[in-house]
Formats: C-alpha cells, structure tokens, sequence
C-alpha cells in the first residue's frame, strides 16, 4: 500500500470535515465527481462512500497541483492534501458545504476512460446496462446507501439474536436434494460419478436437526438457492435470517420475532414499530382480503352477497351458488366516475385470474347503473348495496364463482384499484401482521392427492389432529406468516417432533414408510433419539432490507444479482466449462436440448 500511495496516508473520509476541522491540515483520496474551472481556480468535488468534498486548486495556493488538477477527469482515482478551510460560497444542500481545502498536493492514483453510466443518484439508465456494469452502478451513493443499510441490519439482527441467546451456527452449501417446492440446484461429483450435491432451498433439515442436537436456539444469515422460473422480486439465490428455537410454542416465536423486527427498524431507520403486532388467521385473510399477505394500509374488504344473492334469478350467481362458490364484492369509494372503458378493462383483469367476468353497480348522484339491474327486484339491488355500505358516487365489484377464484380475482383486483385510485395515502407506513392458521394441506387436482402446504414437517393443530385420516382438507396447521405491506417478511412454523404424528402426516400425503425415509431418513432417524419440541421462523433478508431502504426492486439490494433470465450481465454466467472439468465429472453435455 506505501509503495502504490508514495508513502501517503488517508487521515479523513471525503464525508467528515466539518468547521470544527478549519485549520487542519488532511489528506482525502476518492474518486473525481466533477472537475471546472472557474476564473483562476480549479473546483474538484471529490467522492467517496462517506460523501463529497470540494477541492479547490490554484496557482497562489499551489501552481504545480494546479496544472495537474487540470488534466483530472471524472473518476480518476485521486489522493489530495491540503488545509480545511470556510468556504467563501457555502452549499448547504452538501453535508461538507461550509468548508473546503486549498490543494497543496495532489497524486493521480489511476486514471479513468468515459464510464459507460453517469455515477449520480437516481440514475434512469437501462437494467442491463446497470447490471453489467454494476461496479460503477454501485460507486453511486444511493446504491451505497442501500448497501449501508443491508449492513446495518445483519448487525442489528445479530445484536439481538446474541442478546437473546441464540447461536450463530452454519449449514451445508452441498448436501442431499430434497423435495421443498421448487427444482434444487444440482451439483456433480468428481469422487462419486453420476451423483449430485443440491444446493439448499432453506436450511430446514439442519436447523431441526441441531434442535436434536441440544443447541435450543440456533440463527445462521444464509444463502439459499431456488431453480425457478424468476417472477417480480425473485432470484436465484438470496439471503434468509434463518432461525430455530427449542421447547417452544407458536406464541414464543413470534414474540421473539416481533422483538427481532422492532429491534431492527428502530436501529436502521429510527422507526418505532407498536408490539404486539396484530394477527389474523389464514381463513380471515382470505375471506376479508383475497390473499394470505394482505396489504392494510387500506381498507376495501370482501363482502360475501352469497345470501343476498340466493333470491335473485341471475343464472351467473345461481350457478355458482349451486356449484358449491359464492358471490362476493368490493366496494370502490368515488368509483362511479369511472368510464365504461375502464370498468371493461377491469373485467379483463379478473379473467386473467379465471374468473368468467366482472359484474358492477354504479350508484350515480341521480340514478343506478348496471348490466344485471334487470334481473334484479327493487329490493335485491337495495338489499346488495346496504350490504356493501355503499352510498351515491361509489361502485360495486362483483365476482361469482368457486370460492378459490372469487378470492384470487377479487384480491388482485383490490390490489389494482388501490394503485390506480392510490388508495395508499401514506407510503412511508409500515403496516405489519401475522398470519396464523395456515392450511396444512393442499389438494392437487391432478396428481389427485395433498401436498404439505408448507413442509412435511408442520404440526397440525392440536384440536384438528383427529381430521388427519378423515378430512385433512380442513386440517389448519401451526404455521404462521409475517406480512408487510402486502408482502411476505417472513414465515415458519412449530415442527412435528413425535414419531407417530409424522408418520400419521406422511400417510395423509400419501409416502409409504420407506419413501419417506428414502426423503428425509436421516432426519427420521435423528428423531428417534429424544428431539425437543421445536419451531422456527425464516426471514427474507433481502426483502426486509427492500423496506429499510425504501425501493421496490430486490436488484437495488443484492450486490451482484441476476437479471430475470436467472443470467448475470457481469460475469456472463452460466457459461460452458471446459472439457477437461466435464469429464472429470463424467459427464456428457446434450448440445441439442433448446434453451
């Protein structure tokens, strides 16, 4: 470091001086942001992760640093000394703006050509540009302080988990590939051809198994891999706070949990979070809102009108009545100033979600409109619009249909409505819940049998244990979620940790005894030997950090991400291996598969 800095020494970050250091003599290095000229002086803000300085150079001061301050050009590389000195123009818009440095020397630690993207804040230049130039998209000081405040909270989140006595413990990065919801990524071994190491969705299995282990509280910040196909804020691998704690109940996690997150927000951004957060079932979520991560910073709740709707001679509510569905509504406050090409356009919306189309009554100052008012007696349409609670100015949503696509329709359209009329009126709000009462199972029609709805490892709830055999599409589970703003910040579950519950739940998703040890045998075998009862939690911290930071795009969060295609713009990968590698693997490379 002497030797390339010619002996130099940085005594101060390019963000700290203040008046209080007027007079001091200090030495800066960072990056050129803007160099001008001005009359017989040369101005240089130089940038650094902690802020910006302004240099100024001229020949009074000292004439050999300013001819050299001339040839500087934005991000070079620089190392500048000089005295603190008031600013005769103070810039109060600057941390730094009431002082300066007068320039006595300066040295050109490396040069820079024309970068491919201007380093300034809130930069609106293409993703891919972005990310394939993302060391130069990270010198921006917003990108900085995103990375700042991801910083913060894996700090802030090991400070109160080692409060609170939890262990920092690791898992494999190569271990066995097990069913968890999505394709593993798969590894090649050299020592074992034709075998694969998987890389892990989540470190579930080894979590419970130092439970098993006697650790009682466990968290590990980790990397977990998905081979999925990427939807809006999703990627390849991302980050978990990853935790488990013995001889617990639901209530003990999320307490602690709760306590994690208040302790986190406060400590990055300040911000007070009222404990206990509240909670909701899944069933309630679903019923009221359309979704198991519903967004309350607005209210528009479902309302059922299927009884409403039992007397009224309307083939589309009828049929779906007797097919065993339901009819319900939204309300949109102010929505009758809506035109028909709108309200069709939200209809097409809803049949994206498979329902058959979008009914609606628009109450106008001096009359009432809709396409199903002829079917409807006087005192349907007033029985419907009371039970709505609506009032003149107003419109009515209608979808009827199976239940699962009335909630799914009507939860996204509650969605689109409150973007399109900002229903959100504060969007600084932090707007936290638990959802509780998870279904333990989920039917897949065409598979014709139940899936864990979380992982075969949840408990049933206790009063619902006798359903497993009989009717384990009503069985709720011990799984808990918690959501933020319409998204989900985390989620876990108390485990089943009694061999004869486990192997009821494996009956009920259809595993004989040997494919479930085929699965998940060591963890079976483990639990034959005294496991504690047990539960945990996972968070994501690359979506919790989203929040901290204020930005909607997970990209703005991960240093290196990938694109939507899961590629890297950066580092080109993936990308071919070489031949020797391929069959050291024994491997052969199907070249004609299409990608």
């Amino acid at each position: 470091m002497g030797e390339a800095l010619g002996g130099l020494r940085r005594t101060m970050m390019c963000g700290k001086p203040r008046e209080t250091n007027v007079g001091e003599k200090i030495t800066l290095m960072g990056w050129v942001q803007r160099n001008r000229r001005l009359g017989g002086l040369n101005f240089i803000d130089l940038r650094d992760i902690t802020g910006i300085m302004q240099v100024v150079f001229g020949e009074e001061i000292n004439k050999e640093a300013f001819v050299k301050a001339q040839a500087v050009r934005p991000e070079y590389c620089i190392a500048v000394t000089g005295e603190v000195v008031k600013r005769q123009d103070p810039n109060t818009n600057m941390e730094t703006g009431l002082v300066e440095i007068k320039c006595e020397s300066i040295k050109i630690l490396s040069e820079s050509e024309t970068p491919p993207i201007y380093i300034k804040e809130n930069l609106d230049a293409a993703e891919s540009i972005r990310l394939k130039y993302r060391y130069l998209d990270l010198r921006r000081p917003d990108m900085q302080n995103i990375f700042m405040i991801r910083s913060k909270t894996s700090k802030a989140v090991r400070d109160y988990l080692d409060l609170n006595g939890f262990l920092e413990l690791e898992t494999p990065m190569l271990t066995k590939s097990t069913p968890e919801g999505a394709r593993d990524y798969l590894v090649p071994s050299r020592n074992y051809p034709g075998m694969f190491y998987a890389l892990p969705q989540s470190p579930q299995i080894f979590k419970q198994l130092l439970m098993v282990s006697g650790f009682d509280k466990y968290y590990q910040i980790v990397k977990c891999f998905r081979d999925e196909d990427l939807r809006a804020n999703r990627q390849p691998e991302f980050t978990q706070i990853d935790l488990e704690m013995s001889f617990v109940e639901a209530d003990d996690i999320m307490a602690v949990n709760e306590g994690l997150v208040a302790h986190v927000f406060k400590e990055v951004i300040n911000h007070e979070i009222k404990l206990p957060i509240r909670r909701m079932t899944f069933k309630d979520a679903i019923e009221k809102y359309g979704s198991d991560k519903p967004d309350l910073r607005f209210g528009m709740e479902i309302t059922n009108l299927s009884e409403e709707a039992k007397a009224i001679d309307f083939k589309v509510f009828s049929d779906a009545l007797s097919n065993g569905g339901s009819v319900r509504a939204l309300c949109l406050k102010g929505g009758a100033s809506m035109g028909r090409k709108d309200i069709d356009r939200l209809g097409e919306f809803v049949k994206t979600y498979k329902a058959k189309g979008l009914a609606y009554i628009i109450l106008k100052d001096d009359e009432i409109k809709s396409p199903i008012a002829k079917f409807l007696k006087e005192e349907e349409m007033n029985a419907i619009i009371a039970k709505m609670g609506a009032e003149k100015g107003d419109i009515i949503l209608i979808v009827a249909d199976k239940d699962s696509v009335v909630f799914q329709s009507l939860g996204a359209l509650r969605l689109e409505l409150s973007k399109k009329f900002e229903l959100v009126k504060d969007k600084s709000e932090f707007n936290f819940c638990w959802i509780t009462e998870f279904a333990q199972f989920e039917y897949n029609e065409e598979e014709g049998r139940y899936h864990a709805a979380h992982h075969p490892f949840t408990m049933p709830m206790d009063e619902d244990m006798h359903l497993l055999e009989s009717d384990p599409g009503s069985v709720r589970s011990k799984a808990y979620d918690l959501v933020l703003n319409g998204e989900e910040l985390g989620g876990g579950s108390v485990r089943i940790h009694e061999a004869d519950v486990q192997e009821r739940m494996f009956r009920a998703l259809g595993f004989t005894t040997e494919e479930a040890y085929e699965r998940f045998g060591f963890l079976l075998e483990a639990f034959k030997f005294g496991p504690p009862p047990h539960g945990g939690l996972a968070f994501g911290l690359d979506r919790m950090v989203m929040f901290l930071a204020g930005t909607e795009n997970i990209k703005d969060v991960i240093a290196f991400p990938k694109n939507q295609n899961a590629y890297c713009n950066l580092s080109q990968a993936p990308n071919v291996a070489d031949a020797k590698q391929i069959e050291e693997l024994g491997l052969m490379i199907n070249t004609t598969k299409e990608v």
